[in-house]
């Protein structure tokens, strides 16, 4: 299993997100109860924070740099068992996975870290291999310049990969589509989220 726990920065001074994080989260559509992959959806734990708990690593790793592209949270998974039957809420659940994540957030807060993500698993080298992944990941969208994004966006809502097509739709030329996506790193981002994944997988089980 996989605890997805995340925590609002800065939430004195700019007020409470969490509300407006958990609409963007269910939005998705794929992060509600009894959809693939979710074992406890999303939901406000304690003050600022909000948790779910995730049987599928590659939801886990696409919800984590969707959550990091927005900006303001710090992240933290624990990758593991839980105890089990799992209950409705993930306020109530407990086992290692819980208190893996605990740990991770709370490292995940320092101000030394450019990506606010930590990631503890049952496997502690494999979930360093995959927290290094995800760093980077989050490093690059983090980086990425808003035309980089527009392109990124026309091409994952649109499920469309002719260049030709997205530039008509965003109104650009074919050439600013493929300038956009190369700075955008965005075929690298792709090629790595299921590295990242199969990591996240191996430091859920016990080596």
């Amino acid at each position: 299993m996989f605890v997805v726990t995340i925590d609002q920065q800065g939430s004195r001074r700019v007020g409470d997100r969490v509300d407006e994080l958990l609409a963007t989260l269910r939005a998705r559509g794929d992060l509600h109860r009894g959809s693939a992959g979710v074992a406890a959806p999303f939901e406000r734990t304690v003050g600022d924070e909000v948790q779910c708990v995730l049987v599928d690593p590659a939801l886990a790793v696409d919800v984590t740099l969707a959550v990091l592209r927005l900006k303001g949270w710090s992240v933290g998974i624990g990758a593991g068992p839980v105890d089990e039957p799992l209950p409705a809420s993930s306020r109530a659940g407990s086992g290692p996975a819980f208190i893996l994540a605990r740990d991770a957030v709370e490292q995940a807060k320092s101000r030394l870290r450019v990506v606010p993500l930590v990631v503890h698993g049952h496997h502690e080298a494999r979930a360093r291999e995959a927290e290094a992944v995800l760093v980077l990941l989050g490093a690059t969208l983090q980086r990425r310049t808003p035309a980089g994004w527009e392109v990124v966006d026309a091409v994952e809502r649109s499920g469309e990969t002719r260049q030709d097509e997205i530039a008509r739709r965003i109104g650009v030329s074919q050439q600013a589509v493929s300038q956009r996506l190369r700075t955008a790193l965005w075929a690298e981002e792709q090629a790595a989220r299921p590295v990242a994944a199969r990591l996240l997988a191996a430091a859920a089980v016990d080596g």
